[in-house]
């Protein structure tokens, strides 16, 4: 039930990835405008914050009850957009719920699982984030062909999505926040910020900020490169990402395993050192089955540095904070290079007129973000929340 959001996560990711060639011809965008409708679509990872928060008061069980509602609800607005504005408002609706709902899985996994596996169960429920990028992978070539076009790829999902908001209305609250009275307590947006941990908060956001610039325009401009640059059809570029999916999953799964075994520190430059390597050549080959393999760890660490991340921003904060120390790391400051970056990356392909030699250079800041993990988290392997909290 809580690898639902990173399901849709990924199936959403790869749609737009996908259906970009799509929207630009049926929207008539112009070079350039691809990344600021991307860039749009993200600030709803932004405006997630005040429901991710709103879990530290409300409860995990109500905010995943209304995360999942509206989620569906602007899946659908968004396949029936008339114009490209009410696309990207209806996508950055979407976002906003579907990212509150992801962020409540990571909490409700750190607080609901014992230490020693804390780390594969994050893991495993971000891997089915791979799941989906996979799902959407072998479906789009199909769905586009249907009477509606790219609008069948968002309404295939609403059926198992009414459905899982269904099954799921028994799910309890975890035990950690019931033992709190944060549910008779009001505080201000900015209360974190007058605690002890606001240096953690800090040190958090600057890792995801630089995480999120290559893991958003890597995998998200490819098929334009692809198709525009190195003239690969559209099938073949379809088939390539499919497979990159396929064949990455598994790794995808056992990444919060290794982030247990050989702890935070060593996971992250295993992930992040991959992704900067990927992405470069993914930007720089024109070799298909080269180009093929590239994609395939380029995707693996897209999918993969986030479990990592999600502990560290579950693990650093105690319970009756750890919503709102989610929201500020990830959906405040960390995304704001999420929605920035890829408006940049395409403003500057339009000045260049090439997608490759802007987004290679995005493989630099995995590495950055590297040595920011080494110089300014701790190793939390195996430790209980309760210790890993104080370590702030």
């Amino acid at each position: 039930f809580l690898s639902v959001a990173t399901f849709f996560e990924g199936y959403d990711f790869f749609a737009i990835t996908q259906l970009l060639p799509h929207l630009e011809r049926e929207f008539k965008l112009e070079d350039g405008q691809s990344g600021l409708l991307l860039g749009v679509t993200n600030i709803g990872a932004i405006l997630a914050f005040f429901l991710v928060r709103a879990a530290d008061r409300f409860g995990r069980r109500r905010l995943l009850a209304v995360t999942i509602a509206g989620y569906t609800l602007f899946t659908i607005t968004s396949g029936l957009a008339l114009s490209v504005w009410d696309f990207a408002l209806s996508q950055l609706l979407a976002k906003v719920f579907l990212l509150a709902e992801w962020a409540l899985a990571m909490v409700v996994a750190a607080e609901e699982f014992p230490a020693e596996k804390r780390g594969s169960v994050i893991g495993i429920i971000q891997a089915f984030s791979a799941l989906g990028s996979i799902v959407c992978a072998g479906l789009v070539p199909m769905l586009v062909k249907l009477p509606f076009g790219w609008r069948s790829v968002y309404f295939v999902g609403i059926v198992p999505l009414m459905a899982l908001a269904y099954l799921r209305r028994g799910m309890q609250e975890t035990a950690r926040f019931a033992a709190t009275n944060a549910a008779d307590t009001k505080t201000p947006l900015t209360h974190i910020w007058s605690t002890p941990y606001r240096g953690a908060v800090i040190r958090l956001s600057v890792v995801w900020f630089f995480a999120y610039i290559a893991a958003q325009c890597g995998i998200s401009f490819w098929k334009l490169y692809a198709m525009r640059e190195i003239h690969i059809t559209e099938q073949e570029a379809g088939n390539a990402i499919a497979l990159a999916a396929v064949v990455a999953m598994p790794m995808n799964f056992a990444a919060g395993y290794l982030i247990d075994k050989i702890g935070r520190r060593w996971g992250a430059t295993l992930v992040f050192v991959t992704g900067s390597v990927a992405i470069y050549f993914a930007y720089t080959i024109s070799d298909l089955r080269m180009l093929t393999v590239a994609l395939i760890f380029a995707v693996f660490s897209v999918s993969s540095y986030l479990p990592i991340l999600n502990a560290y921003t579950t693990e650093l904060f105690p319970t009756e904070l750890r919503g709102s120390a989610f929201a500020w790391c990830n959906n405040i400051l960390g995304r704001a290079s999420y929605v920035f970056a890829p408006i940049l990356v395409g403003e500057a392909a339009g000045r260049f007129g090439a997608y490759g030699p802007v987004v290679v250079w995005t493989a630099i800041f995995p590495l950055i973000t590297t040595a920011l993990v080494w110089a300014l988290l701790p190793e939390t392997k195996g430790l209980d929340l309760d210790e890993t909290s104080a370590l702030h």
